[in-house]
């Protein structure tokens, strides 16, 4: 956080209203510059005066375009820094939020020049609020700028701490909604994983449960633009999508029906039944900008992990031939692939030509997942219970005074 050290007898404040009144009314010349100059370090000092921090604001923001296309960076950020530190001066969390307001209005106005110097000044604005709402909102104002101004760069490493803001903004859900959805266009633009902008655009769409129809039906295209980038994204073998409102509506979509119904293949189905979908829509994969040989793939690691799911522990090389649609010397190529993205863990049987699989990874984790899981542990810890009744007993008989020594007795 910055802090303002004065080196004058005159108010920071008022030396920023001088400086930049002078820079404004340089041109005009000396008769009519000094009167101008004047008036306005007198409304200034009457704004201070009556604790009219706002007034104050709005007067040293007058000249911020001419200020920024003028005045060196080092000095334009030590008259922003006076101009921000205007919001440790507020009486309530409202003034203090229209300062804020008033202030990164005009920081972000224009996005393409100096941007990154900008996203800093944001940045100590932010460290100077206490209302928590206050710095979401400047913060929402720096991912606008860093998107716009494209320095993303520079805000992205933020992300990491998104949770723990969540707790200190406690912000709505329509905040949310807005949070969520800019994070995920940031990371687009900024070519992060797809990982990541998808991460933060499922949880745009999970926050649409049990609303009306109109309400839900914004977020028709984000879903969209969720299933696309599952179905593309080649290291994501795993999602929840089919369990949110925001996408089910679009099940019985005229529009975006099909669009479901893709996502249902890649989570649900094999490879046979996408290319029987691919050859009745090849037309609207295609303006999805989705590749038929790369959706392939994906069916196909897919489709196997389908097998070793449904398989009691083996897969014959068979059936995986027939079912990813390769040739006989291609099956075990395809299994190592499926190790590799760590979709399974398995031993591959060359002599009886079977894969025996240990682990599988899930496709969709749903109710009937967890119904699963809940089953293996209630069997893990009742054997537990076996294993430590067990020790227990054997426990009790060492110790007791009927044991036996060297085969004999003791009594």
């Amino acid at each position: 956080m910055t802090t303002v050290v004065p080196t004058s007898e005159e108010d920071p404040a008022l030396a920023v209203v001088r400086f930049t009144s002078e820079l404004a009314w340089a041109d005009a010349g000396p008769e009519v510059a000094e009167p101008q100059v004047n008036r306005l370090c007198m409304e200034a000092e009457e704004c201070m005066a009556m604790n009219k921090w706002v007034e104050l604001a709005s007067l040293m923001l007058t000249s911020a375009d001419l200020i920024f296309s003028k005045v060196a960076e080092k000095d334009l950020e030590c008259i922003f820094t006076v101009i921000c530190n205007l919001v440790t001066k507020s009486e309530s969390p409202d003034e203090e939020f229209e300062m804020a307001k008033l202030i990164s209005g005009k920081i972000t106005q224009q996005p393409n020049d100096k941007p990154a110097l900008r996203l800093k000044i944001l940045f100590n604005l932010y460290n100077l609020l206490e209302s928590p709402y206050s710095q979401f909102h400047i913060y929402m104002k720096a991912l606008t700028l860093a998107f716009n101004g494209k320095v993303t760069d520079c805000i992205v490493p933020s992300f990491k701490k998104m949770d723990s803001f969540l707790k200190e903004w406690n912000i709505g859900i329509s905040d949310q909604r807005e949070l969520f959805l800019t994070i995920s266009n940031v990371l687009k633009e900024n070519k992060s994983s797809a990982k990541d902008s998808f991460k933060f655009l499922t949880r745009y769409l999970a926050t649409f449960s049990g609303e009306d129809a109109y309400k839900m039906s914004e977020a028709k295209e984000e879903a969209v633009h969720a299933i696309v980038d599952f179905v593309k994204a080649p290291d994501m073998f795993q999602c929840d999508l089919l369990d949110m409102p925001a996408v089910g509506q679009l099940e019985k979509d005229a529009k975006y029906a099909l669009a479901y119904q893709l996502l249902k293949i890649f989570l649900t189905q094999r490879l046979d039944a996408y290319l029987e979908f691919h050859a009745a829509n090849s037309t609207l994969l295609k303006s999805y900008g989705l590749v038929h040989e790369d959706c392939i793939t994906k069916m196909r690691l897919m489709s196997l992990v389908d097998l070793a799911s449904d398989e009691s522990g083996q897969i014959p090389y068979a059936l995986i031939r027939d079912t990813l649609r390769i040739n006989d010397d291609e099956v075990e190529l395809w299994v190592v692939k499926a190790i590799t993205v760590k979709l399974i863990d398995c031993k591959m049987d060359q002599m009886n030509q079977v894969v025996i699989v240990s682990r599988c990874t899930e496709r969709v984790f749903g109710q009937h997942q967890w119904e699963t899981l809940r089953t293996k542990l209630a069997a893990w810890r009742g054997n537990i219970a076996n294993v430590i009744s067990t020790v227990q007993a054997n426990k009790v008989t060492e110790d007791s005074p009927l044991a036996t020594q060297g085969g004999m007795m003791i009594r």
